[in-house]
C-alpha cells in the first residue's frame, strides 16, 4: 500500500520524514508515557469505549483496512487489531517507536513515520480512515481534515476529532492563557516541571473542583489534566494520566481549537453523506462516509 519508497528504514519503520518537526513534542511525550492509555496496561477498556462510541464503527472490522492517521503510542492501534482490522498507522512523530514497542511485529499492521499532508499511501484506498487527537496540532486543521478523508474508499468511513473552541476560560481551555510561556521553554524542562508539580497539585485541584459554582474557574488557575471522577482509574493512573495530558497540552507547537460550524463546513467540503458532527471526545466529532 505504500506508494513510494522511504527517505530511511530505521527499527524497522520506514520513515517518510527526515525530522519529527512541529510533530517532536509527541515523539518525546509517547516515548516517555508509551504504556499509560493502553487498555492492556490500565486493564479498563477506556480506549476501547472512547475509539467505537466516537466512530460508531461496528466492534468486528476483520477483513477491513484501515488507516489511523496519528496513530501516538498505539492505545487505538491495539483496540484495532483486536477487531480484526488490517491497520496502516502513521504519525509525523518518533511516536512509531513506542507504537512498535507497545504492539510488537503483526502481520496486520503496517507502522510508517510520515506527514499527513504527504502520505506515502494510495488515496481511496481504505474502507475506514481514523484520526483521533490529530487535527489540532497541525498548521491547518482544515486542510489537514480534507487530507484526511481522501484516503477514504468511495463509500467508506472517516470518523476525526477536534478540540472544542471554548467561549468560556475552564479547566480545559486554560492552557491558552499558559501555552505563550510554554511553548518557548525547552521540552526537557517543561517535563521536568509538570512530573513535579502536577502528582502535588492533583489533590488540592480534586479539592477545587468540588467547590459550588467557584470550582470550575478555580481549576483553571493551575493547568493540570485531572480525571478523578471522570475516568476509571486508580490513583496511581490517574496521577500518569494527569502528567501525560497536561504535557500533551502544554508543549505542542500548534494547538487550534474549532467550532462546530467550521467543523460542519470541513465535512461539507469533503462531500460526507451521512455526516454527523457533535460535541463529544476531545472536543468536537465527525463521522460520515465518502459518496459511492
Amino acid at each position: 500500500m505504500f506508494t513510494r519508497p522511504p527517505l530511511t528504514t530505521r527499527n524497522g519503520i520506514p520513515r517518510y520524514l527526515p525530522a519529527d518537526g512541529y510533530a517532536a513534542s509527541f515523539g518525546e511525550q509517547w516515548n516517555r508515557y508509551r504504556r499509560v492509555q493502553l487498555d492492556s496496561a490500565t486493564g479498563k477498556p477506556l480506549s476501547r469505549r472512547r475509539l467505537f462510541e466516537g466512530t460508531g464503527w461496528p466492534e468486528r472490522l476483520a477483513g477491513e483496512r484501515v488507516l489511523e492517521i496519528g496513530c501516538g503510542a498505539g492505545r487505538f492501534t491495539e483496540v484495532l487489531l483486536a477487531a480484526g482490522a488490517e491497520v496502516w498507522a502513521v504519525d509525523a512523530s518518533s511516536a512509531v517507536d513506542a507504537a512498535r514497542a507497545n504492539l510488537g511485529e503483526n502481520e496486520r499492521l503496517h507502522l510508517a513515520q510520515a506527514d499527513l499532508f504527504d502520505l506515502p499511501l494510495e488515496r481511496g484506498a481504505f474502507d475506514r480512515v481514523l484520526c483521533f487527537g490529530v487535527l489540532q496540532h497541525t498548521p491547518d486543521p482544515r486542510r489537514a481534515f480534507l487530507a484526511v478523508a481522501e484516503h477514504a474508499r468511495p463509500g467508506g468511513w472517516i470518523a476525526a476529532d477536534v478540540y472544542r473552541r471554548q467561549p468560556y476560560v475552564d479547566r480545559w481551555s486554560a492552557k491558552t492563557l499558559w501555552r505563550p510561556l510554554t511553548t518557548r521553554l525547552p521540552r526537557n524542562a517543561l517535563r521536568r516541571a509538570v512530573e513535579w508539580y502536577v502528582p502535588r497539585w492533583l489533590p488540592i485541584d480534586t479539592g477545587l473542583a468540588r467547590i459550588p459554582k467557584l470550582g470550575r474557574f478555580l481549576t483553571a488557575l493551575v493547568p493540570c489534566w485531572n480525571y478523578t471522577g471522570l475516568l476509571d482509574l486508580d490513583r496511581e493512573q490517574l496521577e500518569a494520566w494527569a502528567i501525560l495530558d497536561t504535557f500533551d497540552a502544554l508543549s505542542p507547537r500548534y494547538d487550534s481549537p474549532q467550532t462546530l460550524e467550521a467543523v460542519r463546513e470541513w465535512a461539507d467540503a469533503a462531500g460526507l453523506v451521512d455526516a454527523e458532527i457533535a460535541y463529544g471526545g476531545n472536543g468536537i466529532e465527525v463521522r460520515g462516509r465518502r459518496p459511492m
